[in-house]
């Protein structure tokens, strides 16, 4: 692991170590501000999606959107349109706004959206999905006109995506449990956290990596977690697991 992913790595459990302090919406949304800021995102917004019946702003978790673009976008219904929305339902994985394909000749209204948005300086953008084993479907999806999004500064921005949108859950509608997780389950992901991948902790622990990768997902499957990453973050963020 190079110098810089280690700073982008450590500039990820800081952001986790603030955030565990904060104590208000507001509070993450500053705190949201100031570290996203140094990878160029100047605008996000956190929020379920919506089904048919519902409508997007009464699922609004936080945001820092320009208002003007906010009250159009909700006006107008666009999260029906938006590629970024479309492509959030059906990923897993964090993607950039560029990888949310449409057809400007077939599908105008998503051209358009994209188009506005730019208008209002979010020219580039980086969308994390969440999704639920209940069916719960939500993203973080943040923008700005000069991205640093590179294979060393991704991996920082999703756990840090990912525990901020825990915070953020957490605070709003806070749900205490008992600790759901195995011994060999929590060791498992404590070493994930640390960047250990499956051989290495298999390695570590003297098991073999197809018995980590089934702890990991026997985690994640209780942790509703749609991926190793988002399980880190949910055990760190309810304190499932100490570093």
């Amino acid at each position: 692991m190079s110098a810089r992913s280690l700073d982008h790595t450590a500039q990820a459990f800081e952001f986790v170590e603030e955030l565990d302090r904060l104590e208000t919406p507001q509070d993450i949304i500053d705190a949201m501000e100031r570290s996203f800021s140094d990878f160029g995102f100047e605008n996000f917004i956190m929020t379920g999606l919506p089904h048919p019946e519902q409508r997007i702003e009464s699922l609004v978790l936080l945001k820092k959107w320009p208002m003007d673009w906010y009250w159009r976008y909700i006006r107008n219904g666009y999260d029906r349109y938006d590629p970024v929305i479309h492509l959030c339902r059906q990923s897993v994985q964090p993607f950039e706004w560029s990888e949310a394909r449409y057809d400007p000749e077939t599908d105008p209204r998503a051209a358009k959206i994209m188009h506005e948005a730019a208008e209002f300086g979010m020219k580039q953008g980086y969308c994390l999905p969440i999704h639920g084993l209940n069916g719960f479907e939500a993203c973080l999806s943040m923008g700005g006109s000069s991205l640093d999004l590179t294979p060393q500064t991704k991996p920082a921005l999703h756990l840090m995506a990912i525990y901020a949108f825990e915070r953020a859950r957490l605070i709003l509608a806070p749900s205490p449990q008992p600790n759901p997780l195995t011994f060999r389950e929590k060791e498992t992901l404590r070493w994930a956290a640390l960047g250990k991948s499956a051989a290495d902790t298999g390695a570590i622990l003297g098991v073999t990596e197809r018995t980590i990768t089934a702890h990991i997902g026997s985690a994640c499957q209780k942790l509703s977690a749609a991926n190793k990453t988002h399980a880190v973050a949910r055990a760190l963020q309810h304190r499932l697991i100490e570093m």
